[in-house]
């Protein structure tokens, strides 16, 4: 099996749908994914998301089902060099990698600004939301590994946004969300692949094989959109916080 995890187009966060740029980056990922068999696709129930799976798979008759777990993960936590609270993903690199905790699966959750913010829980809901899913698809979660109940080619899109993305692939891959998503950057309208490896009958796991592709922006000759990213240098004109 197949996961294509896309991240929804260039967001007008203010009105929680698509930029200008952001229907055009939607509309080239459909040309791009129109030549690739998509058996179900999820989304999450922001506008931004659904807006970039409508036109992505504009004229195909392809299920999609709306998935609350799907939605930003947006819990709020103290950031040490401010006041109020922050998104547990938009930490400075001083800060996150300066607490030993952060960088394991196993301890990740335990720092007081994580439970302070219920990020566990939220956590929990997008982990078991995703087990779910991957049960009615012929693959059971045991542990750290899936039993391949059903085992299968099929391909399916989840369309949503990059804090939710990191925590799908933490749990999958068994890495920290806060290093994927302070080490890792999925542009507006990218595509992240995971396939399943089952090396011994019955017994699969999931790897990934591209992350964060966007051939369909480059065979255009679009420039992705900055969304997510931060300034490559100090003195840039583009963002810092």
């Amino acid at each position: 099996m197949r996961l294509l995890i896309i991240r929804h187009g260039d967001p007008d966060y203010e009105h929680d749908t698509l930029t200008p740029q952001g229907e055009r980056e939607a509309e080239l990922l459909g040309q791009e994914l129109s030549h690739t068999p998509i058996d179900a696709a999820y989304v999450s129930p922001l506008g931004r998301a659904k807006r970039t799976a409508q036109l992505a798979l504009a004229g195909r008759d392809i299920p999609c089902t709306e998935c609350a777990w799907l939605r930003e993960f947006d819990p709020r936590i103290p950031r040490p060099d401010r006041e109020g609270l922050s998104i547990t993903w938009d930490w400075l690199p001083e800060h996150w990698t300066a607490e030993p905790d952060f960088l394991s699966e196993d301890t990740w959750l335990r720092p007081e600004p994580m439970d302070a913010g219920h990020v566990a829980e939220a956590c929990q809901e997008v982990c078991t939301g995703l087990d779910v899913l991957l049960d009615r698809h012929g693959y059971h979660r045991e542990g750290q590994i899936y039993r391949a109940q059903r085992p299968n080619h099929d391909t399916i899109a989840l369309f949503c946004h990059f804090g939710v993305e990191s925590v799908v692939l933490g749990h999958l891959l068994h890495i920290s969300p806060m290093l994927l998503w302070h080490g890792f950057c999925a542009l507006p309208t990218s595509v992240t692949t995971v396939y399943t490896e089952e090396r011994r009958q019955g017994t699969a796991s999931f790897r990934v094989s591209e992350y964060g592709a966007l051939p369909h922006l480059r065979r255009a000759g679009v420039e992705p959109s900055f969304s997510a990213r931060f300034c490559e240098c100090f003195h840039d004109d583009t963002r810092h916080d």
